[in-house]
């Protein structure tokens, strides 16, 4: 239970919930969002993901309590920034070198795809906050800042831009991330069970390559044992260990990288060392992990939004978003869809792109797997995806920030 009560005033309490209590809100809140999605045709024909229905449901709930009663609640999100580097863990755990040579093509096509989605979320951005008369920085935190950035990005950015005077620009960037990941969570799974439905697409392999695919694999992999569980436990540890001391290495030569991204790197470097020396990793049970810390993941973000501060930047939130959805609901369909292809791969790649776009990769990796429980595998989109997601959007989005902060209409600052 709570391990923290504080009566700041007799109608005022905050109740801080930390470390394990935490995690059982967190598997109540998938549980709930699986009861829903089971009985409620609206949520199970939309491919919606469990995580993000009971994680807005509770995030209400939450407002509810602080609204009416004046009871907060406040998340200890500690534990799932460590499950983010898990899941990461798992991602590069999963990439094989001959998989990744194979997806080389998509993967180069999707990376310019990726790029012509910062460029226009910027311009949409900009142009918003100039015809409402605002600042363009505005624009700009509306845009790849926040949108395809998320919310590390928008809290590294929005305080560049408070030290430069934009009033309340981290507050304003971090609720544009905050509605990015629930718009990116809401469209992608409808975008790509609607392709699959409309072209009658099936998937090309019944490899289970993902965290969606649930059949058994033949093999030694077959069955999960005590010791694959431990292997797998170890090895995610030092995974995050050792790409921490990696990213620290890197700091200290002026490169500072992403947590998430050098855990993942080391994962690389593991999985093909082990097979190299004829030593593979479970597959099924690597798997699993990266389904676990996803789902908990998401429902830690999604549950402990607090959407009473975002009342205040609803309206000007709302045309955003709404024009970022768009915009990004266009480049999935007619260009990832119809440039890779337009197969059932090419259905599900877009459904992530959503995600990857609007929100963040895990959010990707959520509708991808809504998607793929329902109408099957796609190997190749749960390769493809989560390396943009982790490695070419956010160094593409730097340079594409830095290159509009060069335009002429930033030099008044």
């Amino acid at each position: 239970m709570p391990e923290n009560l504080t009566h700041a005033q007799q109608s005022n309490m905050e109740i801080d919930v930390n470390n394990l209590d935490v995690v059982i809100v967190a598997v109540l809140v998938l549980f709930l969002g699986q009861l829903l999605t089971r009985n409620i045709p609206f949520l199970y024909r939309y491919n919606i993901p469990a995580a993000v229905t009971g994680g807005i449901i509770c995030s209400l709930l939450v407002a509810v309590l602080e609204g009416v009663w004046g009871i907060r609640i406040i998340f200890d999100l500690q534990l799932r920034d460590l499950f983010l580097l898990f899941f990461f863990s798992t991602i590069g755990l999963g990439a094989k070198l001959k998989t990744l040579i194979q997806g080389g093509k998509i993967l180069a096509i999707l990376s310019a795809i990726a790029a012509v989605l910062l460029v226009v979320q910027n311009l949409l951005g900009v142009g918003l906050a100039l015809l409402a008369g605002a600042e363009p920085g505005y624009g700009m935190l509306a845009g790849s800042v926040s949108f395809a950035g998320g919310h590390g990005t928008a809290i590294a950015w929005g305080q560049v831009a408070a030290d430069a005077g934009i009033y309340g620009a981290e507050e304003f960037a971090i609720a544009c991330a905050t509605f990015g990941l629930i718009a990116g969570g809401v469209i992608g799974g409808p975008i790509g069970g609607w392709l699959i439905t409309k072209h009658q697409l099936q998937p090309t392999s019944n490899i289970c390559a993902e965290p969606a695919c649930r059949e058994p694999e033949t093999g030694r992999d077959s069955e999960t044992h005590i010791n694959d569980v431990l292997g797998t436990i170890l090895v995610l540890c030092l995974c995050v260990s050792a790409g921490d001391i990696v990213n620290s290495h890197l700091a200290m030569k002026g490169l500072s990288l992403p947590g998430f991204l050098t855990a993942m790197m080391v994962g690389i470097v593991i999985t093909n060392l082990a097979d190299f020396f004829d030593r593979p990793l479970s597959k099924v049970t690597i798997d699993r992990a990266g389904e676990l810390n996803l789902e908990l993941f998401l429902a830690m973000s999604l549950m402990s939004m607090q959407l009473l501060s975002l009342v205040e930047s609803a309206g000007p939130m709302l045309v955003m978003v709404l024009a970022q959805t768009f915009a990004t609901t266009l480049v999935a369909v007619y260009l990832v869809f119809v440039v890779t292809g337009k197969t059932y791969d090419s259905a599900v790649m877009a459904s992530g792109f959503c995600g990857l776009g609007l929100g963040a990769t895990p959010v990707a990796i959520a509708n991808m797997t809504a998607v793929t429980i329902k109408y099957g595998p796609s190997q190749l989109a749960f390769l493809v995806i989560p390396l943009i997601g982790a490695f070419f959007i956010d160094l593409m989005n730097a340079f594409v920030i830095k290159f509009f902060l060069a335009l002429p209409f930033f030099s008044g600052g």
